[in-house]
Formats: C-alpha cells, sequence, structure tokens
C-alpha cells in the first residue's frame, strides 16, 4: 500500500474514532454538565502521565526495534514482558496511596486509575507491534472500533444512571476490546515465540532510556495543564478547557496519521543508508503537517464559539482557549514529525534533549502562568513550551539531514486557508444578521461543509505538489487533480 494511501487509512479511522467521541462528549456534556468531565478528564490525565512511568520509552524501543526486521519475536516479547513487570509494581504503588488518590481527584476512583493504566499499557504495546510489523492501517482501523464500542458502552451506563461511574466502565471496555483484537492480528505475523535473550532487553533499554522523554513531552502536550489545573482552578473549568482540547486535538489527527505511517518507513530506509529518500520522506511530512490545522485555525477563529456552543452555554467562556490551543497543535504538528524522523534515524538521543526543553519549559511556564493568568495561561505555557522545543528539534535534525522546509506549499495552504475564512466569515455575518437557518448546530455543520469545500478546492487550483499527491492516492481520478 502507497504511504500516501496508508496514511489516508490511518488518518480517516481516527477520524471517524474521533467524530465518534466528538459526538458523545457532546451528549456527556450536555446531560452531565461539565464538572463530571472534568473529573472524568482528570482520571485521564493522572493515568496518562502514570502510563508515561508504565512504559518508560520500551513502547517506542519496541516499535522501532521490530520495524527494523530482525528478530522480531525476541523484542516484542522482551517489551511486554517488561511493561508487565512495571504495571504490576506502579498498580501496588497506587492502591497503597488510595486516599491521596482519591483527594487529588476529588471522587473515589483509584480501582478505575489502576484498570485504566492496565488497558493503556497493553494499547500501547499492541499499537506498538501493529506499526512495527508495517501494520499501520489496520491500527488505524482499530481506533474506531476501541471508540465506538467505549461510546455505546458509556451512553449505554449513563442511561442506566451510573452517571460518571459509566463513563470509567466504557473506557476500560472499549480498550480491552481493541487490545484482544490487535493482540490477535500482531501475533499472526510471529514465525515463533523464541524467548528472548539479555541483549534483546538490552537493545530495548539502549532505545528506551532515550526514547521514554518522548511519551513524557506527548503526555506533557496533552495533559500538563489540566493535571495543573487541577491544584488551582474547579473541576468546572477543567472540563470547559478538555472540551476545548479535544475540539483542538480533532484537528491534528491527519498530522499523527503522517507520523505514524512514515515511523517505519524512515526507519527501514535509514538503517538502508538511503539518506535522500529520507530527505524526501521528511520534506513531504512537513508539507502536509499542517493541512488541516491550518484552516483549523483559521475556521476556529470565525465560528469557535458557535462550535463550543453546541456543548452547551457554559463551554463558551472557552473560545480564545480553542484558539490557542489551536495554535499550539499547529506548532506541535511540526515538531512531531521532525522528532518522529530523529526517532526513526535512530537518535532519540538528540530527540531526547529536544524533549527535555519542552518537559522543563512546559512544567515551568505552566505553573507560573496558571498561577498569575489562571487557564488562559495554561493554553499559552503550551504554544511557547512546544515552540520553543520545535527550533532545537530543526536544529539537530537539519545537522544530519541535509532537508528543506517546505515553505512555499506551507503558504499555499495558509493562502487557501484565507479565503476559505473571508467565505465562512461572510456566511457567519450573514447568518448573524438575517438567521437565514436560524439553528446554531445546522449553521455550524453547513459552514464547515462550504469551508472545507472551498479550502481544497484552492488549493488544488493553487499547489502542483498537492495536486500530484491527490492523484497518485486516490483510487479514482479528478480532473483538477491533474497537472
Amino acid at each position: 500500500m502507497k504511504l500516501g494511501q496508508t496514511s489516508i487509512v490511518y488518518f480517516l479511522s481516527r477520524f471517524l474514532a474521533s467524530f465518534l467521541g466528538f459526538i458523545a462528549t457532546i451528549y456527556f456534556a450536555r446531560l452531565l454538565g461539565a464538572e463530571p468531565l472534568g473529573i472524568y478528564y482528570l482520571v485521564i490525565g493522572l493515568v496518562s502521565w502514570l502510563a508515561i512511568a508504565g512504559k518508560i520509552g520500551f513502547s517506542g524501543a519496541v516499535k522501532k526495534r521490530v520495524s527494523e526486521g530482525e528478530e522480531q519475536e525476541e523484542y516484542a516479547i522482551a517489551g511486554m514482558a517488561l511493561i508487565t513487570a512495571i504495571f504490576v509494581i506502579i498498580s501496588v504503588g497506587i492502591l497503597l496511596f488510595r486516599p491521596y488518590v482519591d483527594s487529588y481527584i476529588g471522587y473515589p476512583a483509584t480501582e478505575f486509575v489502576v484498570l485504566f493504566l492496565f488497558v493503556t499499557l497493553s494499547n500501547a504495546i499492541v499499537n506498538s507491534l501493529l506499526v512495527g510489523f508495517h501494520l499501520v492501517h489496520v491500527n488505524g482501523i482499530l481506533s474506531p472500533t476501541r471508540t465506538g464500542g467505549r461510546v455505546i458502552l458509556q451512553i449505554g451506563a449513563v442511561v442506566a444512571g451510573l452517571g460518571l461511574t459509566g463513563l470509567f466502565v466504557g473506557y476500560v471496555a472499549g480498550y480491552a476490546v481493541v487490545v484482544l483484537i490487535g493482540l490477535s492480528i500482531a501475533l499472526r505475523r510471529f514465525d515463533g515465540f523464541s524467548l528472548p535473550q539479555r541483549r534483546h532487553f538490552r537493545s530495548l533499554f539502549d532505545y528506551a532510556k532515550f526514547s521514554w522523554l518522548g511519551s513524557l513531552q506527548s503526555r506533557m502536550f496533552n495533559y500538563t495543564d489540566v493535571i495543573v489545573l487541577g491544584i488551582f482552578v474547579p473541576s468546572t473549568l477543567i472540563g470547559v478547557y478538555s472540551i476545548a482540547w479535544n475540539v483542538a486535538q480533532f484537528l491534528i489527527l491527519f498530522a499523527g496519521a503522517i507520523s505514524t505511517t512514515f515511523f517505519p518507513e524512515i526507519s527501514e530506509l535509514s538503517s538502508k543508508r538511503n539518506t535522500e529518500s529520507v530527505t524526501d520522506l521528511v520534506e513531504n511530512a512537513l508539507s502536509y503537517s499542517g493541512l488541516l490545522l491550518i484552516p483549523g485555525l483559521v475556521g476556529g477563529t470565525i465560528i469557535g464559539e458557535r462550535l463550543l456552543r453546541i456543548y452547551g452555554e457554559e463551554f463558551i467562556q472557552g473560545t480564545t482557549i480553542l484558539v490557542v490551543l489551536i495554535i499550539a497543535n499547529l506548532i506541535m504538528s511540526y515538531q512531531s514529525q521532525i522528532l518522529n524522523t530523529l526517532n526513526a534515524i535512530d537518535r532519540p538521543d538528540l530527540a531526547f534533549r529536544a524533549n527535555v526543553v519542552f518537559v522543563v519549559g512546559n512544567l515551568f511556564l505552566n505553573v507560573l502562568l496558571i498561577y498569575f493568568y489562571g487557564w488562559f495561561g495554561a493554553a499559552v505555557a503550551t504554544a511557547l513550551s512546544i515552540a520553543i522545543s520545535l527550533v532545537v528539534a530543526h536544529h539537530y535534525l537539519q545537522s544530519i539531514v541535509d532537508y528543506a522546509i517546505p515553505y512555499t506549499e506551507i503558504s499555499r495552504q495558509w493562502i487557501a486557508a484565507i479565503v476559505m475564512g473571508v467565505i465562512v466569515y461572510g456566511g457567519v455575518h450573514l447568518e448573524n444578521t438575517y438567521a437565514v437557518l436560524g439553528h446554531n448546530v445546522a449553521t455550524v455543520i453547513l459552514l464547515v461543509g462550504i469551508g472545507a469545500s472551498v479550502y481544497f478546492v484552492t488549493l488544488l487550483g493553487l499547489s502542483p505538489r498537492f495536486r500530484t499527491t491527490v492523484d497518485r492516492n486516490l483510487p479514482f481520478n479528478i480532473p483538477l487533480a491533474r497537472n
């Protein structure tokens, strides 16, 4: 399967999963309100941090070593054994400190924290195996399965009156189903069950001792602000902030699909010393990282308030937060491609240094800016710290790989987004003045549809590179995609 097609399959799968989650979150926000959602996302944030200690970079190490194509079974089994042992140790510690965990969360949820951690670590190792075996598209397809199962179970539990507990139960069950399916698919790639030797564990450790900070960076980008906000602000504001964050994250899906798809390919090419092909992949990855985030930023600035109103009136206060978080995700989309390449070419030490800059800056800025500016400070801290890390990561990668930043292609995306923004702004003004539809949800859906159409048609007209990419990867021909 072509890389573009693999990225599209993975993206569409993740898009479907996120869309299902998006609809479910609207339902839960309207039914339960912001406070229960704040507790729910606080638990997810806490588990995400604990999962860093649970993996310590071993899931990334498994992905890297398996993708190289040598002794795959030994590395897979070694990785699973290491992560299982770490999970047991952390779980015992969580249960011993149950009163403190429940006090921080503001809800008796310690047992669910352990269950969340188990399914999260299990899912991480299964994802690593699937990507390592070059089954990125399969990994992507499993995402809507997990989300769909979670959503159905959560809705059923909430309707049955379980409330917040229903959200917890559905989350665990949704992950468990996908872990079992994914593991069964990955095991079919095993030629046998050769037990790993000491050198396999040592090889995983040598890679993980640097790559673990990449997991920390990812978790900090997603949840540091939520974790610190848990100290300074009430659960209601955490709920509103988390909704804004989820909307912003929806736009980074395609960049994530590119990173996941390109990693095993860059890894294999790097091991074969094919520098020219690695450079080409890096430039392609950077060309399309902002493909959805750039128009998402323009559109979010114009219709962000209407979009958040869908969740309920109390969520409108997060409109400015939403815009800043989209900016943070846009910066992150480029930074993640560069770090992904550093890890893929077996330079996790340099990725480690760039991640140190982010981790230290993110933690310091979050505590400082949240203390002075509240939740707005959290959003700004995230954007600033990831921007600094991007500069450092770019410096490291360019010292190894002679690649050029595709400024021309990125500029064309901005021009297409501005054209889209003018049309969408006119639609908002028309609706505000004459109430043509008179329905907020219908207005948002229509404006998003019109905006997306204008953006992609304009970009097809402006960008020969985009036309060529579309032509190569679509299963059918469209006239505008031809040069």
